[in-house]
């Protein structure tokens, strides 16, 4: 956002913590601004890592946030906006409440309910109910959010992708070298964190369909997650005896992402809540035939224009889709290419650009 915001002309600056993942701080300079591309970064030491408290920030934002004519806060249930949205109400800077998909109906319920039940009646939803705008990514986080009391005010702006690495069909080398095992398979990528919220419970008993329908199918895992999360999915794997199906290729970056892409298949996420899906949209940029359950947002609409499958949240439906891509060349083709039309035209970062600017111009403070 600050880089598609820059190249807008607009003054980006960007404040957060050190934070460097769970017990670790980034080591980078603190208080003193950093450049990047085109905009400023200021980072301050986190004290804790519950609600990643920072004083040093709250301190920053208190003495700086009337230089601004609008603060957009990003998150709940953490230290960082709540601070944020607290001296931009007393000092009258009006701030926008992007929500970060926390707000969804599985989230609430899987992720510490008793705390974001609490936390969300005395703090969030106070916060909400000052803010100018809340940001959303898709009508269907908004509808999520709505649902369970969150103020009407919502604008939807999509998250944008750089598509220049994408103005060409990736090229599957790279990738089919990293990993030759995969060469003349069938790839059924998965690309994104690995966590309970993704769907293995679903995708995991629909592989064991495929198996039978497609012996030379295979899943390539792309992606990490928690250490025991990451052993538990191993050995559910183990007991379906689809252990041998499964290529673990880590964590995938770069080039080498964009080649997976385009040496899959098919990928899928069969997410039970997705509020946007960036890993999907980019997918869909590299022309790669898309499985998407109705848990992501970027979901809406396409199987309407033919750009990508999304079949009901259950392992018999998606199997299905799995089998209908697998099993026609011709149809994979069809849908990669409207999904891949359909990327290019929503989700570049222009078009973000354009319409944070337009946001910000409607709800920012007056600085002359």
């Amino acid at each position: 956002m600050a880089r598609a915001l820059a190249s807008q002309g607009i003054q980006v600056d960007v404040a957060t913590t050190n934070d460097g993942g769970a017990g670790k701080r980034n080591g980078e300079p603190l208080g003193t601004p950093l450049e990047r591309d085109g905009y400023r970064l200021f980072q301050f030491q986190k004290q804790t890592e519950f609600y990643k408290v920072s004083l040093p920030l709250s301190r920053w934002v208190a003495g700086h946030v009337t230089e601004y004519r609008v603060v957009h806060v990003h998150a709940l249930f953490s230290h960082a906006p709540t601070t944020a949205a607290s001296h931009a109400t007393a000092r009258g800077v009006p701030y926008i409440v992007r929500p970060l998909g926390v707000l969804n109906a599985w989230g609430m319920r899987h992720r510490r309910p008793g705390f974001k039940t609490l936390s969300f009646r005395f703090r969030e939803l106070p916060l909400l109910h000052r803010a100018a705008a809340i940001h959303y990514t898709s009508r269907a986080e908004q509808r999520e959010a709505e649902s369970i009391g969150v103020p009407t005010r919502g604008v939807i702006v999509p998250l944008g992708i750089d598509l220049e690495p994408f103005r060409e069909p990736p090229n599957p080398s790279p990738f089919l070298e990293a990993f030759p095992s995969l060469r003349g398979r069938k790839v059924l990528l998965f690309l994104s964190r690995l966590d309970p919220k993704k769907g293995f419970d679903l995708l995991l008993p629909a592989l064991e369909r495929i198996r039978a329908q497609h012996p030379d199918a295979r899943l390539a895992l792309a992606g990490s997650g928690s250490p025991d999360y990451e052993q538990n999915l191993r050995e559910s794997l183990g007991r379906r005896g689809l252990a041998e199906m499964v290529v673990w290729t880590g964590f995938l970056e770069g080039a080498l992402k964009r080649s997976a892409l385009g040496a899959a298949t098919a990928y899928i996420l069969p997410s039970h809540s997705e509020n946007f899906g960036i890993a999907a949209v980019e997918a869909l940029a590299s022309g790669t035939p898309c499985i998407l359950t109705p848990g992501v947002a970027v979901a809406e609409g396409l199987q309407e224009l033919g750009a990508a499958l999304v079949p009901t949240a259950a392992p018999d439906a998606i199997a299905e889709a799995i089998d209908r891509l697998f099993s026609s060349p011709e149809t994979a083709a069809q849908i990669g290419s409207r999904g891949r039309a359909h990327a290019l035209q929503e989700f570049s970062m222009d078009t973000m650009g354009a319409r944070l600017v337009d946001l910000y111009s409607r709800l920012g403070k007056d600085k002359s």
